[in-house]
Order: structure tokens, then C-alpha cells, then sequence
């Protein structure tokens, strides 16, 4: 199924492109969320007349995650956890820990947009990185600690 997007899309493209999607993801996902609409010439003109709205869109999304990337090219999240004697987790961090730390700091991110290599299971500092717009991605420290008896 072709599809107009109507935003910048990492795998598919950018604004305006026509993309050949299988129609049940269409359908199902980019349809209702408004992220395309289908490529036909009813849509193709309604499109033409709405691209400069979309585009200044598109645009300050771009500088506020832009300036959100500076304002976090230096955070550091520290979570306390239980852990063994060993310094192994009883449980994992989770992108949503990362994401409620990052919140407390004062940045609001999603945890579907934290990508970590593999789950963090010991105490230490691990890297992870946050996707705050198609194309912007900043790289976060997350230092892992033991919680102590007395908290």
C-alpha cells in the first residue's frame, strides 16, 4: 500500500514521501496515528496544500529536540537498586527506571525512545542512548548502585 507521510520517519523517510507499506501496518498504525494518509490524488492535493504547515511543524520539533540534546549532552542518571553481595540485581533496570530518573532531572522522554544495548543486571555505569526525534539521539550515563540496608 503507498502511503503520503506526513512526518519524518526513521525507516520509512521524511515529509512527503510516498512510501510502500504493507496496508495492515498502515492501516492499523500510521493511518490513525496521522503520521500518513494513503496516496491517492484526492490526498496528494490536500497535501500540497497543508506541506508548509507540516513543514513549520516539522521544524520546531527538530529545534526543540535539537535544543533538548544540548540541555542533556551531560546528564548522568544514578539508580539505586537492590543487589547481592556480588553486585548482580535482584531484577533489571528498565527503560521506564531510566525514563523516571530522567524525569525527576526535569527531561521528559518516553521509555520507548531509551534503546539499551542489553538489560543492565549488575551494579556499574552502563551508556544508553535516548531518541528525542528521528535523526537526534543523545547518549546518556546511567550509574547503577546497591541500595545500602539503611534506606
Amino acid at each position: 500500500m503507498k502511503v503520503i507521510l506526513l512526518e519524518k520517519n526513521e525507516k520509512l523517510g521524511s515529509l512527503g514521501d510516498i512510501a510502500n507499506v504493507k496496508s495492515g501496518y498502515a492501516r492499523n498504525y500510521l493511518i490513525p496515528q496521522g503520521k500518513a494518509k494513503p496516496a491517492n490524488k484526492a490526498n496528494m492535493a490536500t497535501f500540497e496544500t497543508i506541506r508548509a504547515d507540516l513543514e513549520a511543524k516539522e521544524l520546531a520539533a527538530m529545534t526543540d529536540a535539537q535544543s533538548k540534546e544540548t540541555a542533556m549532552s551531560d546528564v548522568v542518571c544514578t539508580i539505586t537498586a537492590n543487589a547481592g553481595e556480588e553486585g548482580k540485581l535482584y531484577g533489571s533496570v528498565s527503560p521506564a527506571d531510566i525514563a523516571e530518573n530522567l524525569l525527576a532531572q526535569g527531561f521528559e522522554v518516553e521509555k520507548r525512545d531509551i534503546n539499551m544495548p542489553e538489560a543492565i543486571r549488575n551494579i556499574g555505569e552502563y551508556e544508553v542512548t535516548v531518541s528525542l526525534y528521528a535523526e537526534v539521539v543523545v547518549t546518556v550515563k546511567v550509574i547503577v548502585i546497591a541500595a545500602t540496608e539503611s534506606e
